[in-house]
Order: structure tokens, then C-alpha cells, then sequence
């Protein structure tokens, strides 16, 4: 085996051949890395050619040698061009450094001219006295009713300005010798840089107050809330038809209601109302036009008249609109649109009432939007046309000739929603109940064709009459009343359906909201006063209603607080006056008259004269053909009856004769509670478990209260106790909390019956009318005093018995059972 130490390598003498050492003008052109290399290979290949037999590991060192040189070559490389970074580092610092310095240096004597020359003063006193111009004119330009480009010039100005005032302050200066050019000026002095110091704290501060202020100009007119626009009721008078064509007749009035009304803070007046109350008005005309317009919203305190009209000009139309200030007659804008032909006449009105609702401050206004659902969707005029008189005629009560046009108006255009609800409303104030419930399942698929507004009314008016769900139409109402905070019917829905809930606060609120839109609102301030009645606030009511009867005196429901307050005080003859005060307005007066009488008969304990009155009642319902008002007429009948004594069958007969003419609560609980006294436990027993399949809440706390009172009959007073509970939970009605109270003291808890019974006597306002349809029901409020003296004697009140059991058995001259009771427990 050979030894390692063959292969040491031994470099030659400086005497070694040309042949195998370089001369040094060789090596000076040869890179260090190969030089060494050749040397090193060259110094090897002679020496082990020399060794006896070492020629095959002289190779082999050879190449080993080679890889090592080509693993270290890189890193010569990487040393080579670390040299060239930091000396071309080297410099660029030396170029870059003086001419930073040189540019810093001419920056600093840039801005000492810019301060000698008082550009950045000049600057400031700019901003500033921009600020405060801009700042007046938007203040005095609207007050003076100036266009709105008029302030959007003066800033873009203002702005624009501001280089020209630095390049002015650059060239010149005003000096004590007059304007001199910079150059040649004579008395400028300057400051020293740390001077200057507050202007430019200053010049910072104006300019941030002055963008501020650009801002809010620009932006605040585009982002306005609807809700903070002052709401606008708006009546429209008739349109000038000058083409001769009577289809343009009361049609594009209500297009273009319908158009404006799509504006949130605008509220369009009832054109039927405008012209009913013109019928009272001493005017000549007989319609409703511009003048006539001009009084009726005086009188009823709405904000703007639009009155328009209609030109031919071969087979082209043109329509022109004013908006009119109703007290002093200025025309406060105006616009004007034409159509091609006939059938573009109602695109054309709601192109009309886009521009209307701009010049009116609408700025959320979406053109695409109002073409294709903010406009009326009557495919044709015809439609239109019939659309219009039937909603006139369902406005005042003429439900059968309503049906007919809006028949018609679905003849013309099939797809036409607002059709489909407004037959739907009138069948169902016919009693047309499944023709009704058909329609509005058509009218609901036709949602779609509506604007928002009239679909958050059409559910709303679904789920208030059709279901019965009052939540879901709070919901509704409130979504509408977010939306639209100028609509005056939202608002009235809105109050209505808390007033469904018993929620009587809210719906004060929400009437009160509805009078700041139309102070002058007969129905408005009647429902306000009804609310305040139902509360038992009964002062604000009857002062409510006496300002109703200021304006109408024929409006008969601003008589039943005045009656409900009398009875409250135990005035019998004075509410007997009011209801009678009632009765020479129109049927619905004489009928709810002659009901008010009979109902206070019955609380004063005249159960002959209440059943004649009844009687009485029967003949004038049948006579008005109300079937409705028959009903309540018969039921009440059957009460009085009851308490005569009259024989069972013949009450038995009055109550199914009383159902068969019409259900709904104020039939179904008087007629159970009329069968229990009789002894027909199971036929009340079936209207509560009819009661108790109904989605509205309120009929399933009556079913409870039925079931209630059917185990107190039977003596099981712990399942009344809690079936009668459970309907609270529903609904807190009066009458659930009156009859709770007498579970509660019949099973001996005194205190609980009590309790329920002071609640009764605070909230006895909502026992005006129990059922809460406005027909008087305060005959449940006599036996009241009865149950609570009851209680409080048990509890050892004697005093406060007293005082209840004497005020019972005085208004029960004739005597009945419970008055026979009262006077053996008098303490």
C-alpha cells in the first residue's frame, strides 16, 4: 500500500522552466485565484512525474485540488464586489451630501422671501375672511331665497382664490407709498424666523375652519336626514283640463299625490276631505280649484296648494304645476313636462312630480327608482280614472259603488294592486268576509307593483282588519312612520294599533304627531280626545272634543267623551244629554245615541227603560240596513232582558238572534257571559273554544276569560283563577281584570280581588266602550262599586265599603240580587 506522504506537493526553485513557472509579467495579468491554481497544478504534475510509480496518485491529488478551487473561486468574487459597493457608496455621499445642503439652503431662502414678502399673512387673512363669507352666505342667501348655485359658486371662488392671493402677495406690496412691486419695495422689514411662529399656527387653524365649513356646505344639503326636513302637507286642486278630454278628470291629481307622497317628508291632503269641507265652506264653486284649494288649506293649516293643468298640442301634451303658498298666493316653484301622446301622460306626471320633489328639498331623490316604482301604476288612464272615483266613493261610505269601479279599474289593467285593496277594504265593510279575505290574497301579490309607502300601508291596513295581528301591524306602522315621518296616515295607523294593544299612551303620541301635520284635523283631534277618553283622562278629552265640535258640530263622536266624563261623575242626566246631542247627526248618530242611551239605562239600573230603548234601537238599525249596528242592538236587548227577568227562552232567543246578524267580540263575550247567567254553561263554553282558535290575542284572552268563568260556575275557583291569568298574559283587558277580581273573592282572597278591582276604577275609561269599536259599554262599570265594597269589607275597610256598597244600592232603586245582597251586607 503506498504512503499518503507521495502525494505532498513540493514547489520548485526559482530556477524551475519557463514551461512550468510564470514570469512576472504573466502573473501581474493573471487573477490571483488562477494563478495560484496553475502554479500549484504545475509545481504537482512535475514532482510526482519525478516519483517512481506515483503518476496515478499524482491525478488524483490533482483533481481533489480542482474542486477545492472551485468552491473557494465564489468567495473571491463576493470580495471583489463588496469593493466596488463601498467605494461607488464612497461617492455617491460625497456627490449626494452638498447638494441636499445646497437645496436646504435654497428652501430656507425661499420661504424667507415667501415671510418678507407676507405671503403666508396674506395666506391667512385670506382664509380667514373666506370663512366668514361663506359662513354668511349661508346663512342670509337662503333667507333671501337665493338659488342654491349661488353659494356653491361663492365657494368654488373662494377656493380658487386662494393661489391667486399668494402670487399677488408675491409680486406686490402695499406700502406707505402705495402698491410697489416686491423688488423695489421700500419699508419691508424682515422678521426673524422664530417670529412668525403664531401666523403659522394661526393660517393652520383657518384653513382646517375653512375646509370644515367648505364641507358641511357641500355635504349637509346631500345627506340631510328626512326625518330632520320640516314635514310639508301638500293639497292638490283640481288640474285646468283644457284639452277637452273629461278622462283627464281627477286622474292626475291623484298620479301625481301618489309621486310626490314618495317623498319622505312630504304628506298629501285628502282631496275628498278638501272637498267635503269645501261643500261647508261659503265658496260658489263647486269644485275644487285653485281658490277653493287656496281656503280649505287655510282653513285646515296645510302648508302648500299645487295646483296644474293639461294642454294639447297635436296629439302632444304638455303639464304645468304650481306650488302655491295657500295664505298669501305666491307661486313658491313651479314645473313643467310633456308626453309624446296620451298614454305617456302618466309617466309623464311622475316625471313631474320628480322635479316637484326636488325644488321641495328631497335630495335622497333616485330617478331609475321613480320611474319604476315610485310612480302610479295604472297601466292606462281608463284605469286611473276609475281607480280615482271609487276611492272618493269608499271615502264617503259608498262601499257598493266603490266595488264597481274598483271592478272596473281591475278590468282595464288586471295587474292594478291598489285596486285589488282598496275592493278588498270595501267588501269587508260590507260584511262581504270570504269575497274580502280572496281579495286580499290577490292584493298582496301584487305588493310588488306598489310604491313603498302605499305597500307599508296596504299591510298594515291587512294585518289591523284582515288578521287582527296588532303587533305585526305596529311593526308595520312604525316601519312606515321611519320612513315617511310627514305621513299623517301612519301616524293615525300607527296610534290606532296601540290603541288595539291598550297601549293608550302611545297612541296619545303618536295623535299628537299627527295634529302637528294638520292642526285643523277633525278626525284627527276626535281620535286624540277618544285616546285621552279611553286613558281616563277625561278632562283633556272633553277639551279635545269641544274643539272638534268647534270646527264640526255635526261630528257626532265628539260627544262621547262628553257623555262617558258625565256618567264618571255620576251625572246620569247630563250624559244622557250628550248622547241625545248626538243623535241629529246622521244615522251612525242616531244609532250611537240611541245605544248610549240605553247603556247609561242599564248602569243606572232602569233595566225596562234600557230595554225599550234596545228595542227601539232594533227598529232604527233595521230601518238604517247597518247590520252591524243591529247586532249590538239585539245583544244589548238580550241583557236588558236578562236582568228584567224575562223568561230564559226568550233570552236564549234575543242572544242567537244577535249572533246570527254579525259576530266579532262585542257580540261573542256580552252572548257568553249572557248564557252562563242563564244556566248555559256549554253553549258559552262553545264561543270560547271558537274564541280560542283565533290568531288575534285578544279573542284568546276572551276564550280564557270564558273558560274561566265556566269553572267558576262550577266552583272550581283555582282553574278560573288561572285560566283568567293566562289570558292576561295575552292581553290586559278591563274585563279580565274585573272578573279575576271576582274569582279571586269568591275563593276568599280579599286583598288580590281588591287589587284587581282598584285597577278597574283607574283604567275605567277603556269601559266607555270595552270592546274598543266606540259604542258605549259603561253598564259594566255598575257593578264595580258592589265588588269592591265586598272586598274591602272582608279586609275590615268599613268605611271605604260603606261608601261603595251605598253608591251601588243607589243607582239600583228597583232592586236586583246583588242589591239585595249589598243592603244585608251594609256594615
Amino acid at each position: 500500500m503506498r504512503s499518503r506522504s507521495a502525494s505532498v506537493v513540493i514547489f520548485p526553485a526559482a530556477t524551475s522552466s519557463p514551461s512550468t513557472v510564470a514570469t512576472a509579467a504573466d502573473t501581474d495579468s493573471i487573477p490571483t485565484g488562477r494563478r495560484v491554481a496553475r502554479t500549484v497544478i504545475s509545481s504537482s504534475t512535475s514532482s510526482l512525474a519525478d516519483a517512481t510509480g506515483g503518476a496515478a496518485d499524482a491525478s488524483r491529488d490533482a483533481r481533489r485540488i480542482l474542486l477545492i478551487i472551485k468552491r473557494v473561486r465564489p468567495c473571491f468574487y463576493l470580495y471583489r464586489w463588496a469593493g466596488k459597493c463601498v467605494s461607488h457608496a464612497r461617492l455617491a455621499r460625497s456627490r449626494i451630501v452638498p447638494m441636499v445642503w445646497e437645496f436646504s439652503q435654497v428652501m430656507a431662502k425661499f420661504i424667507r422671501e415667501l415671510r418678507r414678502r407676507e405671503v403666508f399673512r396674506t395666506a391667512g387673512l385670506y382664509v380667514g375672511v373666506a370663512w366668514i363669507l361663506i359662513e354668511a352666505a349661508s346663512i342670509f342667501l337662503p333667507a333671501f331665497e337665493a338659488p342654491e348655485w349661488v353659494l356653491r359658486a361663492l365657494i368654488i371662488a373662494a377656493v380658487a382664490g386662494l393661489p391667486i392671493a399668494a402670487v399677488l402677495a408675491w409680486v406686490y406690496d402695499v406700502t406707505d407709498k402705495g402698491i410697489e412691486v416686491q423688488a423695489d419695495a421700500t419699508d419691508t422689514v424682515v422678521i426673524p424666523f422664530g417670529g412668525r411662529r403664531m401666523d403659522f399656527f394661526v393660517i393652520g387653524l383657518l384653513s382646517v375652519a375653512l375646509v370644515f365649513s367648505v364641507y358641511l356646505n357641500l355635504s349637509d344639503e346631500d345627506t340631510a336626514d328626512p326625518a330632520s326636513i320640516t314635514p310639508i302637507s301638500v293639497l292638490i286642486a283640481d288640474f285646468d283640463n283644457r284639452t277637452g278630454d273629461q278622462l283627464f278628470d281627477g286622474t292626475l291629481e291623484q298620479a301625481l299625490q301618489i309621486g310626490i307622497e314618495s317623498a319622505p317628508f312630504i304628506a298629501g291632503y285628502r282631496r275628498d276631505s278638501a272637498k267635503r269641507l269645501a261643500g261647508s265652506l261659503d265658496v260658489a264653486s263647486s269644485v275644487l280649484d285653485e281658490a277653493t284649494a287656496r281656503l280649505v288649506a287655510v282653513r285646515e293649516g296645510v302648508k302648500l296648494v299645487m295646483a296644474g293643468s293639461i294642454e294639447e298640442d297635436g296629439g302632444k301634451y304638455t303639464l304645468y304645476v304650481r306650488a302655491i303658498d295657500p295664505k298669501g298666493g305666491e307661486v313658491l316653484t313651479s314645473a313643467e313636462v310633456d308626453a309624446k301622446d296620451k298614454l305617456d301622460v302618466l309617466a309623464a306626471v311622475g316625471t313631474l312630480a320628480g322635479d316637484l320633489r326636488e325644488e321641495l328639498g328631497d335630495r335622497n331623490l333616485d330617478r331609475e327608482k321613480l320611474v319604476t316604482s315610485e310612480t302610479f301604476t295604472a297601466k292606462n288612464l281608463e284605469a286611473a280614472q276609475a281607480y280615482a272615483t271609487a276611492q272618493s266613493l269608499q271615502y264617503n261610505g259608498k262601499y257598493d259603488e266603490a266595488m264597481t269601479f274598483y271592478e272596473q279599474a281591475l278590468e282595464h289593467d288586471p295587474g292594478f294592486g291598489r285596486a285589488y285593496s282598496g275592493l278588498a277594504l270595501s267588501a269587508h265593510a260590507l260584511g262581504q268576509t270570504e269575497k274580502a279575505d280572496e281579495l286580499w290574497k290577490q292584493a298582496l301579490t301584487t305588493l310588488g307593483t306598489m310604491t313603498e309607502r302605499e305597500r307599508l300601508r296596504t299591510l298594515g291596513l291587512y294585518y289591523s282588519l284582515v288578521t287582527r295581528n296588532f303587533q305585526k301591524a305596529i311593526e308595520t306602522y312604525e316601519l312606515l312612520v321611519e320612513k315617511y315621518p310627514a305621513d299623517d296616515t301612519a301616524h293615525n295607523g300607527l296610534a290606532v294599533q296601540y290603541f288595539y294593544t291598550l297601549d293608550f299612551k302611545s297612541a296619545l303620541r303618536q295623535g299628537a304627531v299627527m295634529l302637528d301635520i294638520y292642526p285643523n284635523s277633525i278626525m284627527g283631534r276626535s281620535n286624540y280626545a277618544l285616546y285621552a277618553m279611553y286613558a281616563s283622562d277625561f278632562d283633556t278629552a272633553v277639551a279635545e272634543a269641544a274643539k272638534v265640535r268647534e270646527q264640526d258640530p255635526s261630528y257626532f263622536k265628539a260627544w262621547l267623551p262628553v257623555a262617558v266624563e258625565a256618567l264618571a261623575s255620576g251625572d246620569i242626566g247630563a250624559a244622557r244629554e250628550a248622547y241625545n246631542n248626538m243623535m241629529p247627526a246622521g244615522v251612525r248618530g242616531e244609532l250611537t245615541g240611541q245605544l248610549g242611551l240605553a247603556d247609561a239605562a242599564i248602569y243606572a239600573g232602569d233595566f225596562n227603560g234600557a230595554r225599550d230603548l234596545y228595542a227601539a234601537g232594533v227598529e232604527l238599525a233595521e230601518a238604517a240596513g247597518s247590520q252591524y249596528y243591529l247586532a249590538t242592538m239585539r245583544m244589548g236587548l238580550a241583557e236588558a232582558m236578562r236582568w228584567i227577568g224575562s223568561d230564559k227562552a226568550d233570552v236564549i232567543a234575543a242572544v242567537g238572534s244577535a249572533l246570527e246578524t254579525s259576530g266579532g267580540l262585542s257580540r261573542q263575550v256580552p252572548a257568553a257571559l249572557v248564557y252562563l247567567a242563564s244556566g248555559e254553561v256549554e253553549a258559552a263554553a262553545a264561543i270560547g273554544e271558537e274564541l280560542g282558535h283565533s290568531l288575534p290575542a285578544q279573542s284568546r284572552a276572551y276564550a280564557a276569560l270564558i273558560d274561566g268563568l265556566v269553572a267558576l260556575h262550577s266552583g272550581d275557583f283555582v282553574t278560573a283563577i288561572e285560566s283568567i291569568t293566562a289570558g292576561l298574559d295575552l292581553a290586559d283587558l278591563w274585563m279580565l281584570r274585573f272578573y279575576r277580581g271576582v274569582a279571586y273573592i269568591e275563593a276568599g282572597f280579599a286583598a288580590e280581588a281588591l287589587d284587581d278591582f282598584s285597577a278597574c276604577f283607574d283604567r275605567r275609561g277603556e269601559a266607555s266602550a270595552v270592546f274598543l269599536d266606540d259604542l258605549p259599554t259603561w253598564r259594566y262599570m255598575a257593578e264595580l262599586s258592589y265588588w269592591q265594597g265586598r272586598s274591602q269589607l272582608e279586609l275590615g275597610m268599613l268605611h271605604e265599603a260603606r261608601q261603595n256598597l251605598s253608591a251601588f244600592i243607589s243607582r239600583r232603586p228597583d232592586g236586583d240580587s246583588l242589591a239585595v245582597d249589598a243592603r244585608q251586607r251594609m256594615p
